[in-house]
């Protein structure tokens, strides 16, 4: 049985460096010089430096013990919140590969460094067209190079978007600008929706009988999502609220927890709710 592989390496096509507009065009994204520096003002932590917070290029890519390349498979692409980076964060306390890897799923993880251990949930290079196709073709690279199977068969594998809290951002830019294409079979939000609901919502609704949506979520992000929910609504896209017992297309469920935010990922409606989703999703067991 092939065992699990796991690496932390730089990817050209990152989220950052990001030396861009805002995506309102209000401005630059570095907006702040000092000493020959350069840095970004964030709304709630103030400034960052880039040679502190935005210049990692570092991109998680993991490979669960079974994964058979030569069988359906999925890529499960991970964005995470605020305040993380992937070793400590992503793979030792949420837990995220292990995750994957207990849902019996096949599938492999690729998960990108967004701001470095800063309260930012900014998408960098993620806000323009194009850029998260250009990562997404770089990933198959990077794990065709773990696996020794063709990139072209990571190429052609459907993907699962899932991100926790500030990790909203990059996810509504890449719904927003449809990078993933016919490949995205479907949205994992966990405590996630603090802003951008009319992009979810207008994603789902476009979306309502191919893709599945869930949003499991928290007293932080409940009225982000009772936003989606309402805007759903109107457009008459019927949703659930209960945990669904397949994840299949067509599936819209908002599920509430009162879980703790800053734990979400590891405990919410249920124990390990990533796991615990993929593990519902049907047709592409390892």
């Amino acid at each position: 049985m092939r065992k699990a592989i796991s690496a932390i390496v730089p990817f050209r096509s990152s989220p950052f460096p990001y030396t861009g507009k805002l995506p309102d065009g209000s401005g630059p994204f570095l907006d702040v010089t000092r000493n020959g520096r350069r840095g970004h003002t964030s709304p709630r932590g103030g400034i960052y430096w880039e040679d502190e917070t935005y210049g990692d290029r570092s991109t998680l890519l993991a490979v669960p013990r079974g994964f058979d390349p030569a069988k359906p498979a999925v890529i499960v692409v991970f964005f995470h919140g605020n305040g993380a980076t992937l070793q400590r964060d992503v793979v030792e306390r949420q837990r995220v590969f292990a995750q994957v890897e207990a849902s019996g799923l096949n599938a492999v993880l690729v998960a990108p460094q967004f701001a470095v251990n800063a309260l930012d949930s900014s998408a960098g290079n993620f806000w323009t067209p194009g850029a998260f196709t250009s990562f997404l073709e770089e990933a198959g690279q990077g794990l065709a190079k773990l696996t020794g199977a063709k990139a072209s068969r990571f190429d052609a594998m459907p993907i699962v978007l899932a991100a926790y809290s500030g990790g909203y951002n990059p996810a509504a830019a890449v719904l927003k600008n449809g990078d993933a294409g016919v490949r995205l079979r479907g949205v994992i939000l966990l405590d996630a929706v603090f802003d951008e609901a009319d992009v979810f919502a207008g994603w789902i609704a476009g979306n309502a009988t191919s893709r599945f949506f869930v949003s499991a979520y928290g007293d932080s992000s409940a009225p982000g999502n009772a936003a989606i929910v309402r805007l759903l609504g109107s457009h008459g896209v019927r949703v659930s609220s209960d945990p669904p017992p397949r994840l299949d297309a067509g599936t819209i469920a908002f599920i509430a927890s009162h879980a703790a935010h800053d734990t979400f990922v590891t405990r919410a409606f249920v124990a390990n709710p990533l796991q615990w989703l993929l593990a519902r999703m049907h047709g592409f067991p390892r």
